[in-house]
């Protein structure tokens, strides 16, 4: 009983769905039939053509059995050439309807797939996600901030590198007078207090910012002094 139930159902939506294929295959076997019968009857009628043509001088009973002979076979040619013709109509218009069915259950199972992801979705959720989302970029920022925070302890100080420059140039000044005879001005800066080499570094920084301030101006000057000239 459970196998007949089974086979009622399951078969039954086979069938259906097998019904396009075997009724275009039915269909295509007629017109093979037809189309054999078609090229056969065109045979017999050139033969009668050809027989009535032999005798329309010597036998006329003869060539108008023969013409009636064909006349009966052209009707039966229009007949087998017109239901060739509405077996191709027929298979074309299932051909076209299968078509149409598969398209509509591709289609149709393209919307279930997107109710399916749709389903858990909604604007308030989406919305959610974006601010969770961001929070965390917030969060993470924050992290990356107070991890970074003791990197500026060991950044230099640019006064610090100012006055170790001033050194080294102050020891390049010394060798070079020394190599030339002249006193060392390195010597009489450190028999100078403390308090006054800071002075006189501070007195060498001051007087290159100045000497820099004249350059420019002298070259402001000059660029001036070209664009009158033009």
């Amino acid at each position: 009983m459970s196998g007949w139930g089974m086979g009622w159902f399951g078969g039954g939506t086979q069938k259906r769905k097998d019904a396009p294929k075997n009724a275009i295959l039915q269909l295509r076997s007629t017109l093979e039939m037809l189309t054999k019968r078609e090229k056969h009857l065109q045979n017999q009628i050139d033969e009668e053509d050809a027989k009535a043509r032999k005798f329309v001088t010597t036998n006329k009973t003869a060539a108008k059995a023969a013409l009636r002979k064909k006349k009966q076979l052209e009707s039966t040619l229009d007949q087998t050439s017109a239901q060739i013709m509405n077996l191709e109509g027929q298979i074309s218009s299932i051909e076209t309807a299968n078509i149409n069915k598969e398209t509509l259950d591709a289609l149709k199972n393209a919307s279930s797939a997107l109710k399916g992801i749709h389903g858990g979705l909604t604007i308030d959720k989406v919305d959610q996600t974006m601010e969770d989302l961001e929070e965390q970029h917030a969060i993470s920022n924050e992290i990356a901030s107070a991890l970074t925070q003791g990197a500026g302890a060991n950044a230099v100080d640019e006064d610090d590198l100012d006055e170790a420059l001033a050194d080294l140039q102050q020891q390049e000044l010394d060798n070079k007078m020394l190599n030339t005879g002249a006193v060392p001005v390195g010597d009489q800066v450190h028999r100078l207090p403390a308090a006054a080499t800071g002075e006189c570094k501070a007195d060498l920084r001051n007087t290159r910012v100045q000497q820099q301030e004249e350059d420019d101006e002298e070259e402001e000057l000059k660029r001036l002094q070209a664009e009158m000239a033009m």
